[in-house]
């Protein structure tokens, strides 16, 4: 009964390693990638901008009429520009930056997985002792019953059921 029991906190504890390495991963490279994008993104609206400025440098060595439609030109370009930049400051703040609370989460679970693995581990050690004790004498059922309350001290203690 301990050992199916101890088996299946192993299996469970096993796909919550996986889980917890595949959000490691997976998570870790959505969070590069949509940083990359929003700096590619900021580095187009750098370029627009610049681009913007060359062509009022150019409308101011034109003809009225040139001028007039190369400002107006320039003008709803740099208003195209605005709406990229609230496109980076909105990537940054809904996307880039919850991705990289998980990073923080993610090692918060894996450091809860290891104090887990060295638990059962702990755990599986006494369930051996137990069964070597059981073993060598099992007439003796005082010491048995100390060791198995011990370990229900422990389990107590602990917090684990």
């Amino acid at each position: 009964m301990m050992r199916r029991t101890l088996e299946n906190r192993n299996a469970q504890t096993k796909q919550l390693q996986t889980a917890v390495s595949n959000v490691e991963k997976h998570f870790g490279e959505l969070c590069q990638i949509f940083a990359a994008y929003v700096r590619k993104t900021a580095r187009l609206r750098d370029k627009a901008d610049l681009l913007v400025n060359e062509i009022n440098a150019y409308a101011a060595t034109e003809t009225p009429h040139l001028k007039l439609g190369l400002m107006n030109f320039a003008d709803e370009f740099a208003k195209l520009q605005d709406y990229r930049q609230a496109e980076v400051e909105r990537l940054e703040a809904k996307v880039v930056e919850p991705l990289k609370a998980y990073g923080t989460i993610v090692k918060m679970k894996r450091d809860d997985l290891k104090a887990t693995f060295t638990a059962r581990n702990r755990e599986a050690k006494q369930l051996t002792q137990l069964e070597r004790t059981r073993q060598r004498n099992p007439s003796d059922r005082h010491v048995i019953v100390s060791f198995e309350f011990g370990s229900l001290k422990k389990c107590l203690r602990y917090g684990v059921k």
